[in-house]
């Protein structure tokens, strides 16, 4: 039995091989499509509605994961506002006490200069009443050698 009229060599089929082979293939295909596909639907149909299941988990996931952000960056918001104003009253306190400081410091040295004037007064007052004595005395003698005699005037204390 001639199928095809063509000379293809060893490769030309014999009409027997071709009927196995197509009752074979309707075998293959029947066990594939009656019994495999209708499997392999199933678990890619349960397999969609567990994937579709776990979509919606997961969206509401995400917008419980939105919210907590939402109220984390408002919490974080108001942190760093409220560092700011702390930053803001410590620098204020800091230029206060600085001021004060400054202030004090002023009126110490001010307290220590006039201590200390009012000292070199009184010790250039007594250095001065001192000096003036001694100048009298230190004049007289110098007088008495200049003259050669003594004055008598002017008396050693």
């Amino acid at each position: 039995m001639e199928l095809l009229a063509l000379d293809l060599g060893p490769l030309k089929p014999r009409g027997v091989d071709l009927v196995v082979a197509l009752v074979t293939f309707a075998a293959s295909f029947w066990m594939l499509a009656g019994v495999l596909l209708p499997r392999i639907n199933r678990v890619l149909a349960d397999r969609e509605r567990l994937i579709s299941g776990r979509e919606g988990e997961a969206a509401e996931i995400r917008r419980e994961a939105d919210e907590v952000r939402a109220v984390c960056e408002s919490v974080l918001a108001e942190g760093r506002h409220e560092a700011a104003r702390i930053r803001q009253r410590a620098t204020e306190e800091g230029v206060a006490a600085i001021q004060a400081a400054r202030a004090e410091g002023a009126r110490e040295r001010d307290a220590l200069v006039a201590e200390g004037t009012a000292r070199i007064a009184a010790e250039r007052a007594a250095a001065e009443a001192v000096l003036a004595r001694d100048a009298e005395v230190l004049a007289a003698r110098l007088a008495d050698r200049v003259v050669g005699e003594p004055l008598g005037a002017v008396s050693d204390r």
